[in-house]
């Protein structure tokens, strides 16, 4: 029972995220598994890729058909993180004294206050005043710059992608969270793929359980973020993305 009761909390934290914000499950599911269940770390990431890859998947469906969701330009950048990714990770390899375990931890933390106290209030009519060669260029460099950095870090790739094309790339909240899903399916498939080919698979029951919780609270989240308004969907994201943060920063430190 405890057991099942890890793998559906950490469902909840990591589909809330997925649905709301476009954050990666690894984040959520790897520490509580680690920490409750004593999992070895790279099976555990391996399971909260798997868990990933169907909730962001229904995640970006559910935006798509609600109309938010950038699939040309989400493609072109999804080329450029895959492939800096492997530029990155090259880089880290080379100097193995520098680590930034926490740097998802925080940026989740961060990333939530700052939807809360500066809300992200970009129009769609907004984006659509920037051209498409621009929009491509700046989907390139991005890319570039999400890839290498967590490559290099080794994780924040959903939290990197959000805080990039709201920030920088000046897309509106609710397209931002619908892009960043839909690239952040093909990534996780590709980590998960990786990591059962080299690590064999992990335990069944413990990935299902983590896969449907995941995938139900991912589901609900996205419902709810399309239907809400801009300044209610904000609000919430930075909510939830505050809590999860601050949870997971909890979780850290009782392993």
């Amino acid at each position: 029972m405890f057991t099942i009761f890890i793998c559906f909390v950490a469902g909840i934290g990591a589909g809330l995220g997925t649905g709301f914000a476009g954050m990666s499950a690894a984040a959520v599911i790897s520490p509580m598994l680690i920490t409750f269940l004593h999992i070895e770390p790279y099976e555990a990431v391996g399971i909260a890729l798997a868990s990933d890859v169907l909730a962001s998947a229904v995640s970006a469906y559910t935006y798509r058909k609600n109309k938010n969701l950038d699939v040309k330009n989400g493609l072109v950048m999804m080329a450029a993180v895959l492939c800096f990714t492997l530029v990155g990770s090259w880089a880290s390899s080379l100097v193995p004294s520098t680590t930034m375990g926490g740097f998802s931890v925080w940026m989740t933390l961060l990333l939530g206050i700052k939807f809360i106290v500066k809300p992200v209030m970009t129009t769609k009519e907004t984006m659509s005043a920037v051209s498409p060669r621009k929009r491509v260029a700046q989907s390139i460099l991005s890319g570039i710059l999400i890839g290498s950095i967590c490559g290099f870090v080794g994780a924040g790739g959903g939290m990197m992608m959000l805080l990039i094309l709201t920030s920088v790339l000046g897309y509106e909240l609710k397209t931002a969270v619908g892009t960043s899903v839909f690239i952040m399916a093909f990534t996780a498939l590709t980590g998960a793929v990786s990591h059962f080919a080299i690590g064999g698979m992990p335990d069944f029951w413990i990935l299902l359980l983590c896969v449907l919780s995941t995938l139900l609270w991912a589901r609900i989240a996205a419902r709810f973020a399309n239907k809400a308004s801009p300044i209610v969907l904000n609000r919430a994201t930075g909510v939830v993305l505050a809590v999860l943060g601050a949870a997971i920063l909890a979780v850290n430190y009782l392993s």
